[in-house]
């Protein structure tokens, strides 16, 4: 009797971990990462002073081509303060995936901005130009350089694209959007760190882009965020903002505006200059895990494994497997069987708009991403499995 397809997904999985439990993504600590840590502990700088700030700050900058790399706590924290900076208001609209993490739209709810969830595309898992351009042509109504909502009579003032699983996003067609009806474009690049469009580092294409190094990223801080830009100005006020907007002075407390304690602590700082250094070494490992899975599943039907797009390089933070549309109730028992045998998998987020904190909120018509939701699964992607 022919093995059923979550059987065969599990054999397959199984061949490229060894036969072994895997969990989804687990750190790594291969370099510097104890050295570092104990020159943070020996200097008694371990909160947001020192100079493994400055130091991880430089390193990312200098790595993703950005002019400016400001550390923060988080990744929701980084996005959070570029669309502060980007000049989101109360009661504005902010175009943004419904698929995607739940942070994305809470860093728009944070600014008291609402959040306009559109539809994605099966090639990238991003945002659709095409079918955004479209929706926008049929919804927006032009007060100078303005862009209304006709429906709500709210401004519609920013885009923000998320590059899901590290897989970078249509970006030229959605900077041309982004254009042609004056938003302010802000690239949620949580996950690609290492990914590049055409060339461009993910997160340098917009106004601004924000990173995320949490604990199951491609390399982590243990908690942190970076907001870069290639903007002095806003780089200076995105430093100033976290760090409660603190005015420099040798012993007052002069805070000029309602700032954030968002500073990434230098112990973190340290974590993260460790990890940057192994950086490389990750991304190559994920690429040989990418082609390890790619040939475990070539032969199984009704499946298929993610990978970059065309004039793209990934970071394959997350291996994907896409069901086919036949095969999408199947996904409920790929997911039992798998993490009963202790391959660890998750399917992709619910929508936004399938929350309850955000179920009133305005939204496209999101065929692919209601699709998607149904047949994405993830797989384990340590880089170390490779």
């Amino acid at each position: 009797m022919p093995s059923s397809l979550p059987q065969q997904i599990v054999q397959a999985i199984s061949s490229v971990t060894g036969g072994k439990k895997a969990a989804l993504h687990e750190p790594r600590f291969q370099g510097n990462e104890w050295l570092y840590l104990k020159e943070c502990l020996d200097s008694t700088f371990v909160s947001s002073v020192g100079k493994f700030v400055d130091r991880f700050e430089a390193d990312l900058a200098a790595y993703t081509g950005a002019r400016h790399a400001v550390a923060v706590v988080n990744g929701t924290a980084a996005l959070h303060v570029a669309l502060l900076l980007a000049g989101v208001k109360p009661e504005d609209e902010v175009l943004v995936p419904a698929a995607t993490f739940v942070a994305t739209a809470n860093a728009v709810s944070y600014c008291n901005a609402i959040p306009h969830f559109v539809d994605s595309e099966a090639r990238t898992l991003g945002i659709d130009p095409r079918a955004l351009r479209e929706y926008l042509r049929d919804i927006i109504v032009r007060q100078g350089h303005i862009s209304i909502n006709r429906h709500t009579g709210r401004t519609v003032r920013a885009l923000v694209p998320m590059h899901v699983f590290g897989h970078p996003v249509d970006m030229e067609g959605l900077l041309e959007i982004a254009r042609e009806f004056n938003l302010v474009l802000i690239e949620d690049a949580a996950e690609s760190l290492g990914s590049t469009w055409h060339g461009k580092h993910t997160g340098t294409l917009g106004l601004m882009g924000t990173l995320s190094f949490n604990g199951n990223k491609t390399i982590t801080t243990g908690g942190g965020g970076a907001i870069l830009t290639n903007d002095t100005a806003l780089a200076k006020k995105a430093k100033h903002l976290t760090t409660t907007a603190k005015v420099p002075h040798r012993w007052a407390f002069e805070h000029d505006e309602i700032g954030y304690n968002y500073r990434l602590p230098n112990l973190n700082a340290a974590l993260g200059c460790a990890q940057l250094e192994t950086l490389p070494a990750f991304l190559a490992s994920k690429r040989r895990l990418h082609e390890a899975y790619r040939q475990a599943f070539a032969n199984i039907h009704g499946v298929s494994l993610l990978a970059e797009p065309e004039g793209a390089s990934s970071n394959y933070w997350l291996q994907a497997l896409i069901l086919d549309e036949t095969q999408a109730d199947a996904c409920e028992a790929v997911l039992t069987m798998t993490n009963d045998v202790g391959l660890m998998t998750r399917p992709l987020w619910n929508l936004m708009p399938h929350l309850p904190p955000f179920a009133r909120c305005p939204r496209a018509p999101l065929p692919v991403a209601e699709s998607l939701v149904r047949r994405v699964i993830n797989i384990p992607s340590s880089a170390f499995l490779a």
